[in-house]
């Protein structure tokens, strides 16, 4: 084959490669956004039927509580599974081994089932004792991880059959059963509290159990639309496996050493972000009450400002770096499996600036809009509203870490990700109670912000050392996308400034209308200045060029 022909393949290989990242993209962001702008709109009537401010602080402290050692539970449940699936079935799709990678997909299936049950009995009984060790011995959570673990039967397969269509770079499974599984859970929570709090009168700490058994019934109604999705797909999987080259001696193979050994990594990685709030919960009261002595209450609702009132907004913004993560992952290991350095250089490339291009301006606009948004959610409360501010910050070197340990992992560098990850969280665990010492409440997000600064600085040094990474591409557009992000900022913030001079913070229903314009105009802004400066095509492609060019846009 000659030179030409070679590099015609090679080009032709990396540009269906950023389509499929870019398609794989976009479905994964539609159905994380939306499932998390359900999973935050609800707390809108959710709060209100608490009654007073205090009651909702203190059922939101709970519910926080309760759901971090459920992620953490959730995550050893999956056991990283779902990704590594991924991860091998791309690597054997890849070579054209489809019969390999379905024996590995049955072989998950068994291992999930088992691991499913033992962590559910392991939560539902020992409740108590976990309530001890990771919530400061708050026996109301209690009976919330009670109803938590009946999801962690469910959730695991659910996870597996995800990853297998995520291997075969099929988004749009795993993104329509993600958003139905969160309209179901998100009726069943609106009806079983205000069953609870406005029918029956009920405590709101049965009320927080019931919100959090919503979690098994979502996840119900999400395998239900994976299996349908299945069946219909199953024709022409049997096809793929029955063209297999079936080179690959599985005679002797452990598939289960293979699948724990790709899983371990994702085990920890996945559990980054939780652990370094399970941290938090279980050092905030304490170090926070040696540099002011509060009250239980007090120290609780301070809590609930950052774990979870606007942890729950921030995360909508986060889920960006999610769906990119997963799409990325069996791109990345398809291209390692083929040796291909230059697409693996592409993809490392177009999957970060892919990703600053729509997380700079979701994180600065969300700081621009964060009163009117925390009052939408919340009420009026100046500390939260700052504390949003601060988050929506924190939330792009959340989202970074999330990103580039998933490229790290499909690049099958999972000791050395993992190991930065410990660095970092050594990081946050120095960093915490000076933090909290000085900036209070601001303490605990700013020291995480901290631990994953550092992760990510050593991880883009392997990507350039190992990989022969060339940052600076990136760097500059990403400059360049910061540049205009920050214009989009002052002109939303001025006009926040302008519209609090006349009405009242109070006023919920005006600043929901203001909350309407400051997007519209910010996202207006932001979209005409990718276009005119081209920044947008050079990441997207030619298509965005297109759309530039009916906009008449020059």
């Amino acid at each position: 084959m000659d030179n030409d022909t070679q590099t015609s393949i090679t080009s032709e290989s990396n540009s269906q490669s950023k389509a499929s990242l870019i398609k794989g993209s976009a479905w994964m962001t539609a159905g994380s956004i939306f499932s998390r702008i359900l999973g935050a709109i609800y707390v809108i009537p959710w709060n209100n039927w608490f009654g007073s401010l205090l009651t909702a602080k203190l059922a939101n402290s709970l519910f926080g509580k309760g759901y971090n050692i459920y992620s953490l539970f959730l995550i050893i449940s999956t056991a990283g599974i779902p990704g590594a699936i991924s991860k091998q079935i791309a690597h054997y799709n890849a070579i054209n081994e489809y019969a390999t990678g379905n024996k590995l997909f049955k072989q998950g299936l068994k291992i999930m089932a088992i691991t499913g049950v033992i962590t559910a009995a392991v939560m539902y009984f020992g409740a108590p004792v976990l309530a001890v060790i990771l919530s400061g011995g708050d026996q109301n959570v209690v009976p919330v991880l009670r109803a938590l673990s009946w999801a962690l039967l469910i959730i695991p397969i659910m996870s597996i059959v995800r990853g297998y269509f995520q291997g075969y770079e099929q988004m749009a499974p795993s993104a329509i059963s993600q958003f139905i599984e969160q309209v179901a859970r998100v009726i069943y929570i609106l009806a079983a509290t205000y069953f609870i709090m406005k029918v029956q009168k009920g405590s709101y700490i049965n009320a927080v159990a019931q919100s959090t058994f919503a979690a098994f019934i979502g996840a119900i109604f999400g395998l239900g639309i994976l299996i349908i999705y299945f069946i219909k797909q199953l024709p022409r999987l049997r096809k793929l496996s029955q063209g297999s080259n079936n080179e690959v001696d599985t005679s002797g193979q452990n598939f289960f050493v293979e699948i724990w050994s790709q899983a371990l990594p994702f085990i920890i990685l996945d559990s980054g972000i939780i652990l370094f709030q399970i941290f938090d919960q279980q050092t905030f009261n304490f170090m926070m009450n040696t540099v002011q002595h509060l009250s239980t209450d007090t120290l609780n609702a301070l809590y609930a400002l950052f774990s979870f009132n606007t942890n729950k907004i921030i995360m909508i913004i986060v889920s960006l770096s999610t769906a990119l993560a997963v799409t990325a992952v069996p791109l990345l290991s398809a291209a390692y499996s083929r040796h291909d350095a230059k697409d693996v250089n592409e993809q490392i490339g177009s999957t970060l600036q892919l990703f600053f291009l729509v997380m700079i301006p979701s994180a600065l606009g969300m700081y621009a809009v964060a009163k009117p948004l925390y009052i939408l959610f919340y009420r009026y409360d100046q500390l939260g509203i700052y504390i949003l501010q601060f988050n929506s910050i924190i939330a792009i070197l959340l989202a970074l870490f999330t990103v580039l340990s998933a490229i790290l992992q499909g690049l099958y560098q999972n000791g050395l990700a993992i190991k930065y990850f410990l660095v970092g969280f050594g990081v946050k665990i120095i960093a915490q109670y000076p933090c909290i010492y000085f900036f209070h409440t601001f303490g605990p997000l700013l020291a995480t912000g901290i631990g994953m600064l550092v992760t990510s600085i050593l991880m883009f040094r392997l990507l350039q050392t190992k990989f022969g990474f060339d940052i600076n591409q990136t760097i500059r557009r990403t400059f360049g996308i910061l540049l205009l992000s920050v214009f989009m900022l002052v002109v939303v913030i001025l006009i926040d400034w302008i519209g609090y001079h006349f009405i009242s913070p109070d006023n919920r229903i005006l600043s929901v209308a203001l909350l309407v314009v400051e997007v519209i105009v910010g996202a207006l802004i932001y979209s005409y200045l990718i276009l005119k400066v081209r920044i947008a095509e050079k990441i997207v492609g030619p298509k965005i060029a297109t759309l530039r060019r009916k906009l008449h846009i020059k």
